[in-house]
């Protein structure tokens, strides 16, 4: 099987919130797509569970925070649910840059042997600790494409101005060159919008140089975008919701 080389998402990302009180917003991103079990490198300022500039750690995804283990969690987690054996694992995800990370939400790619995703577990995490992935997949195993949403139930309290019950719609556009993601929150008439677009592009040392002179600290200044968004929504009078406790289970679908 021939490994594909990392990439990076010079994307935006897109936050609307519908309902009584809106608010929207867009920022630069920058994501990197790599094969979940391949530990080569392109460039020496990326690694793979060690340190560099840029880095992803196993540690950091497929588990708890802190306690992940990768994509054998992911292989454990479909073989629990007799599903079949993934062709490939992808990962989509920011990467750590200085030692530091966070990430709203990541994207396990399942693919097939034609490369097409036929699940994609969506890992997400809020800013008190808790992580839940939602597991997405059509009932017969079919290639995951634009043209098909794909539903979730709700059941980790993302913003404490949204309430944690509603339902998830997923819709993933993952080609060779570019990806765009939408995920639609509905609750009684509320709710948000959030995208992921953008080109992909081969990793080099100048791709990941590039990013970190635009968009300076990669996941720091994105926790920071976050907790202003969250200090306008405080300050024009939206309604803080108690941090529930996370759900009892990691992944759900």
């Amino acid at each position: 099987m021939t490994v594909p080389a990392p990439q990076m998402l010079r994307g935006h990302t897109w936050h609307g919130r519908k309902g009584a009180q809106r608010n929207a917003f867009r920022y630069g991103v920058d994501y990197v797509l790599i094969d979940a079990e391949d530990t080569e490198s392109p460039t020496p300022l990326f690694a793979r569970n060690a340190r560099a500039f840029a880095a992803v750690h196993d540690k950091d995804h497929g588990g708890p925070p802190g306690r992940g283990r990768g994509a054998a969690w992911i292989r454990d987690v479909l073989k629990a649910r007799g599903l079949p054996d993934p062709h490939r694992i992808r990962l989509l995800t920011q990467p750590r840059i200085l030692g530091h990370v966070f990430n709203p939400v990541s994207f396990w790619l399942c693919d097939g042997t034609d490369g097409t995703p036929w699940c994609i577990i969506a890992e997400v995490t809020n800013t008190f600790g808790d992580r839940h992935a939602y597991l997405c997949r059509h009932d017969n195993l079919g290639p995951i494409t634009r043209d098909r949403d794909l539903q979730a139930a709700k059941l980790m309290h993302v913003s404490p101005f949204q309430p944690t019950e509603g339902t998830y719609r997923f819709r993933f556009d993952i080609a060779g060159d570019r990806i765009g993601i939408r995920i639609d929150y509905d609750r009684d008439g509320g709710g948000v919008v959030a995208t992921l677009t953008g080109a992909l592009i081969p990793m080099t040392t100048r791709a990941l140089l590039t990013a970190f002179l635009r968009r300076p600290f990669g996941s720091l200044r994105v926790l920071a975008l976050i907790h202003w968004q969250a200090l306008k929504l405080k300050l024009g009078g939206a309604r803080y919701r108690s941090r529930p406790p996370a759900p009892a289970q990691d992944v759900s679908g």
